[in-house]
């Protein structure tokens, strides 16, 4: 196995890649671990981190081939290659970190007798929030790393949104609605659709056999399934754990609700659904509260749905750029429903409602459950985001703030 590893580092080539927004520093001495779905582009912010370097090592532990039952041997491998350099001047990357036995013992080790310069990639929630914080005892900085956002989309595209002529509007409005259709992951952003539908396809299945039913050891594969197809089906409206386990019992699939609970924290983890919670000053009254629920990428709503909701895509893309942007966000709900408030310091900073248009039919509704939200949290200004809609209005001495999605997106 030893000569494997060694092969693997020895045959490694860089790969082109484009800048992302994730600005990371190099010259520091935690360990640097990046975390997100897979397909994200994790590894080839990797590519950009290397390419600025000398002495590297890169391993991605997800090779088939690195069946490694103990991880001295990838530390081996290294010291034997480059027994005459000093490793200390060298920067290791290992991509997804957690497909090795004891990584944690293994990091530790590097960390204590080889080098600071450390950096790890996982597409797992859990790596992010408990593991690397337990098993590194502080040692490390975690960066979020999603499918692309509007702004990278757009510079992965080479536009210039700096001015914004009616020409270039369309052009623009025409790539938000291919960015709201298709998604954001980046290897597919130039794909024609049977091939962009076939690689999502892909992807979704690898998150779902891999990442969900092998990692967890799940059993149930029917009742996994339908929970999956449910919750893509429900984007941007509330879970309920024991609705899904009533309809499954009614088609006859065996299923407890504990599994169904456990299936939904299996699902944050793998970052593929995300549950939005009921604001509460109780945390315990936000856990037993409804949830709304989101999907990682727009493109997975799209190939699974069986309907296209412009509106629900529209609320989805909203979210995951706030969660993007590492916003604690909870919904309001009391006689009326906001969509998304901002919770900063223990403080309620903002409200955004969400929707398609602004009409007669809807505007009472949208701006009620904004109204509730800004008297209640004392807020001097609300924002309602639409496909092109643009105004501001004041109502009972509050500012109301009408902007198209794209815009918001990207901070114009």
């Amino acid at each position: 196995m030893k000569e494997i590893i060694k092969q693997k580092i020895l045959d490694f080539k860089l790969k082109e890649s484009k800048q992302r927004d994730i600005k990371i520093n190099l010259k520091t001495n935690s360990i640097i671990t990046l975390i997100g779905p897979r397909r994200s582009g994790k590894t080839f912010l990797f590519f950009n981190m290397i390419s600025k370097l000398n002495k590297y090592v890169y391993i991605n532990f997800e090779d088939d081939r690195l069946n490694i039952k103990e991880p001295d041997e990838v530390l081996d491998a290294i010291m034997e290659i480059y027994y005459d350099q000093d490793l200390k001047k060298f920067h290791f990357f290992f991509d997804e970190i957690h497909m090795l036995n004891n990584w944690e013992k293994f990091i530790r080790r590097i960390n204590d007798e080889v080098t600071n310069n450390i950096y790890l990639t996982g597409s797992s929630a859990k790596l992010l929030s408990t593991e690397i914080s337990t098993s590194l005892r502080g040692r490390s900085i975690s960066y979020q790393v999603l499918p692309l956002s509007f702004k990278e989309y757009i510079n992965f595209k080479n536009i210039d949104y700096s001015k914004i002529t009616s020409q270039k509007k369309s052009e623009i409005l025409s790539e938000f609605n291919k960015y709201l259709m298709n998604g954001g992951y980046p290897e597919l952003i130039n794909y024609d659709k049977y091939t962009r539908e076939k690689q999502l396809k892909s992807y979704l299945d690898v998150m779902i056999f891999r990442d969900l039913i092998e990692r967890f050891n799940i059993k149930n594969i029917t009742a996994t399934k339908y929970f999956i197809n449910k919750n893509i089906n429900s984007v941007s409206t509330f879970s309920s754990v024991a609705k899904t386990f009533n309809q499954l019992q009614s088609l006859g699939v065996k299923v407890s609700k504990d599994f169904l609970y456990e299936l939904a924290d299996h699902v944050q983890d793998i970052f593929l659904f995300f549950y939005l919670e009921k604001y509460d000053k109780s945390i315990s009254k936000r856990k037993i509260a409804d949830k709304k629920i989101y999907c990682i990428d727009n493109g997975f709503i799209n190939l699974i749905s069986a309907k296209e909701d412009y509106g629900r895509l529209l609320e989805n893309i909203v979210f995951i750029e706030l969660k993007r942007l590492e916003k604690e966000v909870f919904y309001h709900k009391d006689k009326y429903e906001c969509d998304f408030i901002i919770l900063e310091k223990g403080k309620i900073i903002q409200a955004i409602q969400v929707t398609k248009s602004i009409s007669e039919d809807n505007w009472e509704r949208e701006i009620n459950g904004l109204l509730e939200s800004m008297n209640k949290f004392n807020l001097k200004e609300g924002f309602i985001l639409t496909s092109d809609f643009e105004d501001k209005k004041k109502i009972n001495g509050k500012k109301i703030i009408i902007i198209p999605v794209w815009k918001w997106l990207l901070n114009i």
